[in-house]
């Protein structure tokens, strides 16, 4: 399974987001799974990514939060979290979401 973190250069998110993930991998026992950042540069850059704004988290080419809706925009995501909007999911959310896409 590939783990892509799509992201623009400004976003704020970008490192917390990779944590989250790396962080529920570990927890998952599948911390050998590599995270591959992907900046997204453009709006040409969306194309095909699932992109839903950065950060977005995709398995295999599919956002693994499938509520955002795909865009060509270059501006931030927010998720909702138990303790409200936030710019990541938590990490037992990725961890959900990353069972539910088979790892």
């Amino acid at each position: 399974m590939r783990i892509e973190l799509l992201h623009i250069d400004d976003c704020p998110n970008t490192s917390k987001a990779l944590e989250q993930v790396e962080a529920a991998l570990t927890a998952l026992g599948r911390g050998d799974v590599p995270v591959h950042l992907r900046p997204i540069k453009s709006s040409a850059d969306t194309a095909g990514t699932g992109f839903a704004g950065s950060p977005t988290i995709t398995a295999d080419g599919t956002d693994i939060f499938p509520d955002g809706a795909p865009s060509s925009e270059l501006a931030c995501r927010i998720y909702p979290t138990p303790g409200g909007h936030a710019g990541v999911p938590t990490v037992v959310q990725v961890m959900e979401a990353l069972t539910n896409h088979g790892l």
